[in-house]
C-alpha cells in the first residue's frame, strides 16, 4: 500500500503544479489595463467616453465623447494634493498654448469636495473645464489609484499616453507635438 501511496502523491503534486502553470499562463494573456495596452502599442478608446460628469460650478454635464476631434489632456487631480498644485500652472500654460489648436485640458476631480475644488481652481487661475467625478466611477474606469494622473487622448478618442504622477512641461510638449500635428 505504501509503495502505491508515494507514486500517487507525487502524481497529485505534479498534476497540481501543472494546473497552476496552466492557470498562470492563461491569466497572463493580453493585459487589459490601459497601461498594459499602451505598452503593447495598442491605443484603447477612452473607457468613460459616454459617462456624463457634472461641470464644476454648473448644473450641466459633459461627456468626453463630445470632445472627439480634439486632443484632450485629461488631468485627474485633487485640491488636497501638493503635486497637483505644483503641476497646475504647467497645465494652465499648456491650455493657453493649445486652445487655438483644437485641443484642450480637462480637469477631473478625485475624492474632492466641490468648495475645495472651486478654491483650488481660483487659486491657480484654471480656465479649462473641470468635471466632478462624484461617485469615482469615472476614475475607476481609468484605473486611477491616486493623484495626479494625466491621460492624453488623441483626436479619435483613443488614449495616446499616460502619466501616473506629476507632469512636466517637457513631457507634455513631447507627447503633444505629434498629436497636434495630426489632422482629425
Amino acid at each position: 500500500m505504501r509503495r502505491l501511496a508515494i507514486p500517487g502523491l507525487v502524481a497529485l503534486v505534479a498534476i497540481g503544479v501543472l494546473a497552476l502553470l496552466v492557470f498562470g499562463v492563461a491569466r497572463s494573456g493580453a493585459n487589459k489595463s490601459l497601461d498594459g495596452q499602451l505598452a503593447q502599442g495598442i491605443h484603447p478608446i477612452d473607457p468613460s467616453a459616454h459617462l456624463a460628469l457634472p461641470i464644476l460650478g454648473s448644473t450641466t454635464h459633459e461627456e468626453l465623447a463630445a470632445l472627439r476631434g480634439k486632443v484632450v489632456i485629461l488631468n485627474v487631480f485633487a485640491s488636497w494634493c501638493p503635486p497637483c498644485a505644483a503641476e497646475a500652472p504647467v497645465l494652465e500654460q499648456t491650455q493657453q498654448r493649445i486652445a487655438g489648436r483644437n485641443a484642450t485640458v480637462v480637469g477631473v476631480t478625485y475624492q474632492d469636495a466641490s468648495p475645495d475644488t472651486e478654491r483650488f481652481v481660483r487659486a491657480h487661475g484654471i480656465t479649462y473645464p473641470v468635471l466632478r467625478d462624484v461617485g469615482t466611477t469615472f476614475t475607476q474606469d481609468w484605473g486611477t489609484a491616486g493623484v495626479p494622473e494625466t491621460y492624453i487622448i488623441n483626436r479619435q478618442g483613443r488614449v495616446a499616453a499616460i502619466r501616473r504622477y506629476q507632469v512636466s512641461r517637457s513631457w507634455l510638449d513631447q507627447t503633444l507635438a505629434p498629436l497636434l500635428a495630426q489632422r482629425s
